[in-house]
């Protein structure tokens, strides 16, 4: 006989959560709510894991305490929603289960309402490994978040977002909405377009960021600005990045860049370390980008563990070995990498697997040495040694401090190319190497950034267009846009830029020039920027702001390496959500209230091909 499902709860109220009992509440009446996590039949009794959000409790239904539960005891499958009411029992110290903080305890059963049933679950809700596709979690991510493992992540998340804003107010920032219904600008990344319906033929755009909107708070008067906002960009995706995301904006007026990062610091101390007692023991880091490039080959370094770039260009500019030669004709670079202790560690075919994470960021190669007992090439089992001679490889053991046993991997090409594949490698080696700890957290401001940098035949922004140049470096706009450097600042935290910002442009002047070294003529500035340019005209005062990506600082604070691990709804690598099968078609009634015609893309020619 099936058991009928209760329509409502009855009155009954959840007197406690599956987290909550313990000893102290020995012989306590209770009411208990959730998902039965286990189910385990010993012949007369039935025992139930009992499981919500907060914990787990054992619950047990025996025919001598009540017979009147064993009927829907029967029929409770994992994953069934139930209520029960019951005494909480006190277990004899030989049966306490220690993995659980409700293990002191049990609660036996007088009254059980099932309200609802499971059909067959897509998977089994454990925090083992799931034995599931990544796609059949996303589709049903509803029952994947079930999981301790998984769901606890967005609790933390909630705590760590509660611990922000309560060091932000503190700070006597104000929380401020602004609109999501936006303005196309050319901010940098490609936009999400809606069309009017009222409007015909124009559109919205979903904000990147807030940009605009918290400088002109800064105009109005709110010299303090915070807000937990939704972003959009139309990119593609990465294990970091998703098409929507959530930013931590912030903004100041009357601030220079120094007391903006003395402020921001004070907030990232507080939230952090009372969100994680003791993870940021004292003052954050501070390094140039260019020392950071140098050293690291990104602008976001991983500082948990060593292993920096070294440049040996000066060392080998006569060199005879081709790849070096020819990056050297073209005004390239040389670096290296050491791994002390390596040679062991690598065998040649793993030597080959590290050639194709170099690749992956356009370089063509990687060389390599092994360093054995000896002096001159006969200390260098290598490919490259007899292109060398014994002076340049000693000169190389010197300056790298190389020693027996060590192996060192080297870097020839463009710079940026030679930088951003080294970059990569370094943060491979890391994780392979094991040479830090996924708990570890190591932050690190970022400054002194330059303003623009080539993008082909023109500049674009390092930042965005509304950064301030640095005073002295104003001159340089007309004579040489590239060497201008900023008033502006990162955050990274393990390897991830986890906060970006700048001094902002109040000058309507110095932003219409920065504008046009950005290759926009006065009438694309006034139809883009017309706004912000009048109200930089009307009394702006000087500002300058921060945001935080918040996914990603969480995805640091937790240890984890994907993005989608800290977000409750995230999409796939496609910017699909599989759990609402959207994007997704739209009637001809819609799109003719919106003016929209759609024109399919010709893919006969791809098929040819």
């Amino acid at each position: 006989m099936t058991t009928e499902i209760d329509t409502g709860l009855g009155g009954w109220r959840r007197s406690h959560s599956c987290g909550d009992l313990n000893a102290a509440n020995d012989g306590e009446i209770v009411t208990l709510m959730g998902w039965v996590h286990r189910r385990r039949d010993h012949g007369q009794i039935v025992f139930v894991d009992l499981r919500d959000r907060y914990g787990v409790t054992q619950i047990v239904m025996d025919p001598e305490v009540n017979p009147a539960p064993m009927s829907i005891a029967q029929d409770l499958r994992n994953e069934f929603c139930i209520a029960v009411k019951g005494k909480v029992h006190k277990r004899p110290d030989g049966m306490i289960n220690k993995n659980l903080s409700t293990g002191t305890i049990e609660l036996l059963v007088e009254e059980i309402k099932l309200l609802n049933r499971a059909a067959v679950l897509p998977f089994a809700i454990n925090d083992d490994k799931v034995e599931a596709s990544d796609s059949l979690r996303l589709k049903y991510r509803y029952m994947d978040l079930r999981r301790p493992q998984l769901g606890g992540r967005i609790v933390e998340r909630a705590k760590i977002v509660s611990h922000f804003r309560k060091a932000l107010e503190e700070h006597s920032f104000l929380d401020i909405e602004t609109p999501l219904l936006y303005k196309s600008t050319p901010e940098g990344a490609r936009e999400f377009l809606v069309p009017s319906r009222i409007h015909a033929g124009k559109f919205y755009a979903l904000p990147q960021s807030p940009q605009l909107f918290k400088q002109t708070l800064m105009i109005s008067g709110f010299d303090r600005y915070y807000q937990i906002v939704r972003c959009f960009r139309d990119e593609d995706l990465r294990a970091d990045r998703q098409p929507e995301f959530s930013q931590i904006d912030i903004e100041m007026s009357y601030v220079e860049q120094e007391q903006i990062l003395e402020t921001i610091e004070s907030v990232v101390l507080k939230a952090v370390n009372g969100y994680r007692p003791g993870a940021i023991p004292g003052k954050l880091q501070r390094m140039s980008y260019a020392e950071a490039m140098e050293s690291y080959g990104v602008d976001k370094p991983d500082l948990r563990f060593e292993l920096k770039l070294h440049d040996i260009t000066k060392i080998v500019e006569k060199t005879e070995f081709r790849v070096f030669a020819e990056a050297i004709s073209i005004g390239g670079i040389i670096n290296a990498l050491v791994i002390k202790g390596g040679a062991e560690k690598f065998s040649r075919k793993e030597i080959d697997a590290l050639q194709e994470v170099v690749k992956q960021q356009g370089a063509k190669g990687l060389a390599w040495a092994k360093v054995k007992p000896g002096k001159g090439i006969e200390s260098w089992q290598s490919p490259i040694a007899k292109f060398l001679s014994d002076e340049v490889v000693d000169q190389i053991g010197s300056e790298l401090n190389l020693g027996e046993g060590d192996i060192v991997l080297f870097g020839a090409g463009d710079y940026d190319t030679t930088k951003a594949s080294l970059g990569s490698l370094r943060n491979h080696l890391g994780a392979k190497l094991e040479l830090y700890s996924p708990a570890d957290l190591k932050f690190t401001w970022i400054i002194d950034f330059p303003l623009l940098e080539k993008d082909g035949d023109r500049y674009k922004a390092k930042h965005h267009p509304f950064a301030m140049p640095k005073p002295q470096d104003v001159p340089m706009l007309d004579k040489d846009p590239g060497k201008v450097g900023a008033a502006a600042y990162d955050l990274v935290c393990n390897g991830h830029e986890v906060a970006g910002g700048s001094i902002r442009i109040h000058d309507p002047a110095l932003q219409r020039k920065v504008f046009t070294c950005l290759g926009l003529d006065e009438n694309e500035q006034n139809e883009k920027f017309g706004f912000l340019l009048e109200a930089l005209g009307l009394g702006a005062p000087p500002h300058g702001g921060i945001a935080f990506g918040l996914d990603r600082l969480v995805m640091c604070l937790l240890g984890t390496d994907a993005i989608r691990d800290v977000i409750a709804f995230p999409k796939t690598q496609k910017a699909t959500c599989l759990m609402t099968n959207s994007p997704g078609p739209v009637t001809l009634d819609e799109l003719r209230d919106l003016h929209v015609r759609i024109q399919m893309p010709d893919l006969s020619n791809e098929r040819q091909q």
